[in-house]
């Protein structure tokens, strides 16, 4: 795996703590100071997509609201009745061909 330098500042009491930390569990501040990042970017990353996911149901929700307040309808109630009706559609032509 590829690394990369990076030099960052660390207060000293941060430093202790990690130094410390990494020394208890026979590993290098470095290797520390990775898996922090990474715990920090994967925690992030799904923040990140559930934000997402609420504005998507947010968006949702407005789109449903102004089909609501056009129609007098909720989305599901226009939808059983787009259903309703071609189900008579179907039941008159099978009876007019009968």
């Amino acid at each position: 795996m590829a690394l990369y330098r990076a030099q960052i500042l660390l207060e000293p009491e941060q430093h202790r703590q990690l130094a410390e930390i990494a020394r208890e569990q026979g590993r290098t501040l470095s290797e520390v100071m990775r898996e922090i990042v990474r715990d920090y970017l994967d925690q992030h990353q799904q923040q990140t997509g559930l934000k997402r996911e609420l504005q998507a149901m947010e968006a949702l929700t407005r789109i449903r609201r102004r089909v609501q307040e056009r129609h007098g309808l909720l989305p599901a109630d226009l939808l059983e009745r787009s259903r309703d009706e071609h189900l008579e559609d179907i039941e008159r032509a099978w009876k007019d061909s009968n």
